[in-house]
């Protein structure tokens, strides 16, 4: 874990304005800047960066969040690894709290790093010295522009290839990387990739993690891939993402395939955007991590019987995550294609043509859930229910949601309603219920929100928030949350790392509306008179309440039932 007091001093040392500006040119419009939104395609800026609250807004997506939370959307990582690329950035080294074994196995050492660096420097001087290697990736179209730009090499034949890399062979970092495999009886080290064309894993700031090797000629297994290791979890990695970076945020489209050669050979004929599964299944940490960088994700699959079981186990980790707004399609090329060999035949354009094709994740569910069906028959349209129901109930998205439902209860003959009360789920429309059409402009925010606001942009003012305090309106649970972080922290923290902390949790939402309307305030905004205007306010309501309640019970019982105490309060509140 890292220190919540290490995210305090990254985001005080940072500037937003700066680290947005790495990737997003930005424009000052008054106290703010403003630029396109780079998470959605719009022609007209809604994208806001403050430089004074610390924070980015978008009025068109909703995008939200501090500086970590910008490189984690625009970049695809993860938390601790957004915090990382930040801190070395701004010269900070990142301490980790040691609260499990698990946690401590995540810390890498940063020699395993200079480890891989140079097996994979190893690797490619030994494809220059093998004719046979080279011929090999010759005869399957590759340039030597190719091969060096994805770092693409060779491991000689023999037991111990590495010993020429590596003086100590016997060193702990060889076995720990995956490189070397140590022989449990013997104790016996040999190299784990003999004769193979090796592929570089790298992760999304360049640095090789891991590898996947194939044989050149006719042998088991066709690809061999590194182990989990430290440095490498395969689950989460995918193939030529850190190549592909600047073509998937151009296209807006990234291309799922399922080998490396299929990843290099589209680059070899221009198609750039395309990313491959190290081995695995797709993950649903996969789909998060794509559909943070992209609007379009197609997943290309041969159309043979193990590919077609692919599509559908990316489909099913797909669901939870999918995105109103945001595409997934499925294309399946002829069964004795794949994307290496079907672009090689018949190029570019025509692959592309099939990108564009591609079938939509809601025909391919529907066609899949109906197949072998006879919806004539009550029996079918049953079972066409009965497949339906793991997957719709999986479908977090609302519009996405919405649509699947009144398809699937077509097809089977019954109202949405009817097939919502039979999953036992809550239905995504309701009965609109017509309101009165409501005066033209923005209403004031409550006292509530003013208060939200009031303690976002100067949390130490929630030491003088009285010990009394009760609101009223639907901030009042966000800002106990607020308050319980700050108590912890004695209020010294900072807005930006205030609201970093509930990144992710179900108040998220309600701060970054919150934040989006303090974007209006002024240079001059007196935020501390503000607090104090809010809670002068507070305490007439609660001497107001106070007399109301005295008043009741004089009502009924007269002066008498009053005690001293209260009788003095009901005459000063009568004044």
């Amino acid at each position: 874990m890292i220190p919540k007091s290490f995210i305090q001093d990254l985001l005080n040392r940072l500037d937003i304005v700066d680290v947005v500006e790495r990737h997003v040119p930005l424009k000052k419009a008054g106290a703010n800047y403003v630029a396109c939104c780079p998470f959605h395609n719009e022609k007209s800026p809604s994208f806001t960066v403050s430089q004074s609250k610390q924070f980015y807004h978008c009025f068109g997506c909703g995008a939200h969040g501090t500086a970590i939370g910008f490189v984690m959307e625009h970049v695809g990582l993860g938390f601790v690894e957004a915090v990382e690329e930040l801190a070395r950035g701004a010269g900070m080294e990142v301490p980790h709290e040691r609260s499990s074994a698990a946690e401590t196995y995540q810390k890498v050492a940063p020699d395993l790093y200079e480890v891989m660096q140079t097996a994979t420097r190893f690797y490619r001087e030994q494809l220059k010295q093998s004719p046979r290697a080279i011929d090999y990736l010759k005869r399957r179209g590759l340039s030597g522009e190719i091969a060096a730009k994805f770092g693409i090499g060779y491991a000689p034949e023999g037991w111990q290839g590495l010993a020429a890399a590596f003086p100590d062979y016997q060193s702990d970092t060889l076995s720990e990387t995956g490189l070397v495999i140590v022989n449990e009886e013997d104790r016996k080290r040999y190299d784990r990739f003999r004769d193979r064309i090796m592929f570089p894993i790298v992760n999304v700031r360049g640095q090789v993690i891991g590898f996947g090797g194939r044989v050149l000629d006719k042998g088991e297994p066709k690809y061999l891939n590194s182990p989990e290791t430290p440095l490498f979890e395969k689950g989460r990695e995918l193939y030529g993402l850190f190549q592909a970076q600047k073509a998937v945020r151009a296209a807006q489209r990234v291309l799922v395939v399922e080998g490396y050669m299929d990843v290099v050979a589209l680059a070899q004929h221009g198609v750039e955007y395309a990313v491959a599964t190290l081995g695995t299944a797709t993950t649903p940490y996969h789909v998060q991590k794509l559909l943070r960088l992209v609007e379009h994700i197609v997943f290309c699959f041969d159309g043979d019987k193990a590919g077609q079981k692919a599509a559908w186990r990316a489909l099913e980790n797909a669901l939870p995550h999918l995105q109103d707004g945001k595409r997934i399609s499925f294309l399946f090329l002829p069964v004795e294609h794949d994307p290496d060999s079907f672009i090689r035949e018949f190029g570019k354009e025509s692959f592309e043509q099939r990108v564009q094709e591609a079938m939509p994740l809601s025909a391919y569910l529907l066609r899949e859930v109906s197949a072998g069906l006879d919806l004539r028959s009550q029996e079918g349209r049953n079972q066409l229910l009965q497949r339906a129901k793991p997957l719709l109930t999986a479908i977090a998205a609302p519009a996405t949601a919405l649509l699947l439902r009144k398809e699937v209860a077509a097809l089977a003959g019954v109202s949405q309603a009817e097939l919502e009360a039979l999953y036992e789920i809550t239905p995504v429309a309701r009965p609109v219920v017509r309101k009165a059409p409501q005066r033209a402009g923005r209403s004031a925010p409550s006292g509530d929100r003013r208060l939200l606001q009031c303690l976002i942009a100067q949390p130490a003012l929630g030491a003088r928030l009285p010990a009394d305090w009760q609101g009223d309106g639907p901030e009042v649970e966000v800002i106990s949350a607020l308050l319980a972080v700050l108590r912890e922290a004695e209020y010294g923290l900072s807005g930006p790392a205030l609201t970093q902390y509930f990144q992710g949790t179900v108040h998220e939402r309600m701060l970054a509306a919150a934040e989006a309307d303090m974007l209006s305030w002024g240079e001059g905004f007196d935020v501390e008179g503000e607090f104090v205007g809010l809670m002068s306010n507070f305490d007439k309501d609660r001497r107001r309440l106070e007399f109301q309640a005295l008043q009741s019970k004089v009502a009924h019982g007269g002066l008498a039932c009053l005690s001293e105490a209260e009788r003095e309060r009901y005459r000063q509140a009568g004044r």
